[in-house]
């Protein structure tokens, strides 16, 4: 576990070369018993915002330099927990079944809203069962297969603050190198393994930052390394 989330048993450590890079490298890890962080499987290539990172609202203390808004196309920088997954598959699809964390399948009628007029922005909702009040959303079943395995990323969410950023997730890409607006996203095979590894009892946490930023706070958070 970190120092800075001692609950913490599943971690995910992405990095950046800096601030601007659209793309990363992601490790898992677990917590050992005695202590200290074991990788799990290899190092995986990830697509990150098409404009970098920049410091979003998570579980880590407030931090100088930039801070997401958005429509920046930046990824958020800092730690935040893993809080549901997502995908195509129906309830008793392999995907579902598998989940550790609460799991929701993509329908129509399923969206995340980033209005920052909204009373549901920075939420996944069901617009049947709610009213509609927002201007724009992002579609959660989509014609692609960018949302067929995801999980939410509670960025902006303790409670969301109007403009700091929305519907950030890990995802499957468009196609290697091919940045996103904000999210990190992967390959199916590795965003699949992921999704079935998350455990909602090992209170999962993202920590993604550029390298720099990781060498200063890497012993204060106590973060594990990452392999070359």
């Amino acid at each position: 576990m970190t120092q800075l989330f001692p609950t913490c048993r599943q971690l995910l450590l992405c990095l950046a070369a800096d601030w601007d890079a659209p793309d990363g490298r992601l490790q898992r890890f677990e917590c050992l018993p005695a202590g200290g962080w074991r990788a799990v499987g290899p190092v995986l290539p990830v697509s990150l915002g098409r404009a970098g990172l920049a410091w979003g609202r998570g579980l880590h203390p407030a931090q100088p330099g930039r801070s997401k808004q958005e429509g920046d196309g930046r990824a958020p920088a800092g730690a935040f927990a893993i809080s549901a997954l997502f995908g195509y598959g129906a309830a008793d699809s392999l995907l579902a079944r598998a989940a550790k964390l609460p799991y929701r399948c993509a329908t129509r009628d399923l969206k995340c809203v980033d209005d920052p007029a909204s009373a549901h922005y920075n939420r996944v909702v069901d617009q049947s069962a709610v009213t509609v009040d927002w201007a724009s959303c992002e579609e959660m079943l989509r014609g692609d297969a960018r949302y067929a395995a995801g999980a939410v990323v509670a960025h902006n969410t303790a409670p969301p603050t109007a403009g700091c950023g929305s519907c950030i997730f890990l995802h499957v890409w468009e196609a290697p190198g091919v940045a996103t607006a904000g999210c990190t996203a992967m390959a199916l095979a590795d965003m699949t393994a992921i999704a079935g590894w998350l455990d909602g009892a090992a209170a999962p946490v993202l920590v993604q930052l550029p390298q720099a930023a990781y060498d200063d706070l890497r012993e204060t958070w106590g973060l594990p390394e990452l392999a070359d």
